[in-house]
């Protein structure tokens, strides 16, 4: 008698990927390599029926608090920042085609001969047809991080957790690369984390994550099968819960 596939805990996912994930170990740029394995975790997952959407940055083209916008008006680096993840989108959205998914970007700038604008109703309507859903732009105003337009994404498409991808496999007590007895939260609530300021998301985002009651989970985006794990509710990262 054949087992039965295990259930994942989360039907409806927000992927939020940082444009240096895509980086590899390049100094800038997207690395193929790195786009094609990270696409890899995401489909794993997809085949699983779980409804993705994924929301990028664009650090590894341009951040608007880096060096390279010192001087500039803050206003032009974000909308920069902004059509960098545009980029970023159209790579993850060749490189989630050629791994047999069918993605959709959405960006929250009118650009209609590149992306599809942000509209909501059809974001909810290709993830039940199980398309992947890119939004890019991230919420279309300067000010506000990729960060912040994930918990916002994550809210109106009534996601079940927000899952932060980053490169280390959880939120630590300290810096685990300077201070090797760190330790990783399993759990943590949105209230503590604030008033710790532990590095989970910048400050507007949880503050919205933790007045919707939507859970966040950080984890390692580097960690083989780690996406599929959280997915299924395994002890992977950290949980950050109301």
């Amino acid at each position: 008698m054949t087992p039965a596939t295990p259930t994942p805990k989360y039907q409806r996912i927000l992927l939020k990927l940082s444009g240096e994930a895509l980086m590899g170990d390049d100094a800038f740029g997207i690395n193929r390599a790195t786009i094609e394995r990270i696409v890899g975790e995401v489909k794993e997952v997809a085949d699983l029926g779980v409804q993705i959407g994924i929301v990028i940055g664009g650090g590894n083209i341009f951040r608007g608090v880096s060096q390279s916008a010192a001087g500039m008006d803050r206003a032009t680096a974000d909308y920069m920042g902004m059509l960098a993840t545009v980029i970023n989108s159209l790579a993850l959205q060749d490189a989630l085609h050629k791994a047999g998914l069918t993605p959709r970007i959405q960006s929250a700038i009118n650009i209609e001969p590149v992306v599809e604008p942000y509209i909501r109703g059809k974001t909810m309507r290709y993830l039940e047809e199980g398309k992947v859903v890119v939004f890019a732009a991230g919420t279309g105003n300067p000010f506000f991080t990729t960060d912040t337009a994930a918990a916002l994404r994550g809210r109106e498409m009534e996601a079940q957790i927000v899952l932060k991808a980053t490169k280390v496999d959880g939120v630590y007590t300290d810096d685990p690369v300077k201070n090797p007895k760190a330790t990783r939260y399993e759990k943590v609530s949105f209230d503590e984390a604030i008033v710790k300021h532990l590095k989970v998301m910048d400050a507007t985002a949880l503050a919205l994550c933790r007045d919707q009651k939507l859970p966040i989970c950080v984890f390692s985006i580097f960690k083989s099968g780690a996406l599929k794990r959280v997915v299924m509710g395994e002890d992977e990262g950290t949980l950050v819960h109301a």
